[in-house]
């Protein structure tokens, strides 16, 4: 698939939607200034209330799209209680968005060390240091932390918290938007009854 042409409109003439997204993906990487990955994850509590926040998203392919987080935290829990979550990608410089939503499963263990050990030496400890989203009394509490920490793997290998993993959301739509004057929008959704299921492609109302 070339990528050149999908501004015009033609991405609603594309069969499925893993090389579209690739493609757009990389048009973003040229052209946004800051965190091109970057992604509203959306899931719900146990009360059925929803929750957002911004993730970078660190992997995708046919089988889904991946992110990594601490299991303790907010989203951590909400998403292993409900195994179902929601993601929106918005690229204001190509006036794109592309949202999706499906099952979650978490990463095998393989690919959770693999990028662990890929991040920075800071954010390894910071991993094991953070008590995401539980109430901090103060910054120097989560400094000591990172001291502690620090002094416990000051060389070597720092191993994966047990506590700190990835999801793969396998969606079950994908639903890409493009800007058009007069809000006349192309919008295109892929959906499938299952993760494994064939692709059906449904071109929407703005």
């Amino acid at each position: 698939m070339t990528v050149t042409g999908l501004i015009s409109g033609d991405f609603t003439e594309q069969s499925e939607p893993f090389g579209l997204f690739g493609a757009w993906l990389k048009e973003a990487e040229a052209s946004e200034i800051n965190d091109p990955s970057a992604v509203a994850l959306a899931s719900v509590d146990e009360h059925g209330l929803p929750n957002v926040r911004m993730v970078l998203l660190k992997g995708y392919d046919e089988r889904g799209f991946v992110f990594y987080t601490n299991f303790e935290s907010q989203k951590g829990t909400e998403i292993l209680g409900q195994k179902k979550a929601a993601m929106c990608f918005h690229w204001k410089s190509l006036r794109r968005q592309v949202r999706l939503r499906g099952e979650v499963e978490v990463v095998s263990n393989e690919e959770a060390d693999a990028y662990y050990a890929s991040r920075p030496r800071g954010s390894r400890i910071g991993a094991w240091a953070s008590k995401q989203s539980r109430p901090l009394e103060g910054r120097f509490a989560l400094e000591k932390s990172v001291a502690e920490y620090t002094a416990r793997y000051p060389i070597g290998d720092i191993p994966r918290p047990p506590h700190w993993s990835g999801f793969r959301i396998k969606p079950l739509t994908i639903e890409f938007w493009h800007d058009r004057p007069f809000r006349l929008h192309d919008r295109v959704e892929f959906r499938r009854e299952t993760p494994d299921g064939a692709w059906e492609k449904v071109r929407m109302y703005p």
